[in-house]
């Protein structure tokens, strides 16, 4: 079988784990990138969808926003991936879950502490915690809260936010976070880290946190900003 990958956005993690994958599995992949392509001249995705997928088994799109997704999908032969848009990470998502079954067993019930913007993969790790039925905790800077109708849109059984990240963090089974200025927000740097100077997770923060706590963080890490380095 055959993977096409289309990247609008960098990545590192994300691509070399699909081609890893797809090659460890029999597959072969190509990988398309936007200047390297008709993408970026202004190609309409519809007419990339139609092009590309009646030769491919399978696609994976990393783009900026969600929409665009959609308009590849409903335009694509192949099923379709979403290897991150500006509103969704599904996949980074599945694999810290899988990763805490690997290390700690069933997620079901155990708690996940989110600090920091509440972003695209805040925004996932909210609709796993119905799918997977555990308690997310989110703690965010003033002005960087979760909407509030995006947080309705979940049940309130799941979902559960706080002012103060060390008290999200609590008892938590999981803690995890996130850069504060992520891609396309990089003119808000300076701002945000006077915004989000308080919710650095750190060893004070952690010891919090359950007995058995792990620290995740999707990457790539700035050390001494978002995480400390120890």
């Amino acid at each position: 079988r055959t993977l096409a990958m289309v990247f609008e956005k960098h990545s590192t993690r994300t691509r070399v784990s699909f081609e890893a994958g797809m090659n460890q599995l029999g597959g072969s992949v190509i990988t398309l990138m936007t200047r390297d392509t008709q993408l970026g001249r202004g190609e309409p995705i519809e007419d990339v969808a139609r092009v590309i997928t009646p030769m491919v088994d399978i696609v994976m799109i990393r783009t900026f926003e969600h929409e665009i997704i959609e308009r590849f999908a409903r335009h694509s032969r192949v099923p379709v991936i979403n290897g991150l848009t500006d509103e969704y990470h599904p996949c980074q998502i599945l694999g810290d879950i899988f990763t805490f079954v690997e290390h700690r067993g069933s997620i079901r019930g155990k708690t996940v502490a989110w600090i920091g913007d509440s972003n695209n993969v805040c925004h996932t790790w909210m609709q796993a915690a119905k799918i997977f039925d555990f308690n997310f905790h989110v703690a965010s800077p003033a002005g960087y809260e979760l909407e509030p109708e995006r947080g309705e849109s979940y049940e309130s059984a799941h979902l559960e936010v706080f002012n103060d990240p060390m008290e999200a963090a609590r008892g938590a089974d999981l803690v995890t976070t996130d850069v504060w200025t992520s891609m396309g927000f990089e003119d808000e740097k300076e701002e945000r880290k006077q915004n989000f100077a308080d919710f650095r997770v750190d060893s004070e923060m952690m010891s919090l946190a359950g007995k058995d706590a792990l620290f995740m963080h999707c990457l790539p890490a700035h050390r001494g900003e978002e995480v400390d380095a120890e």
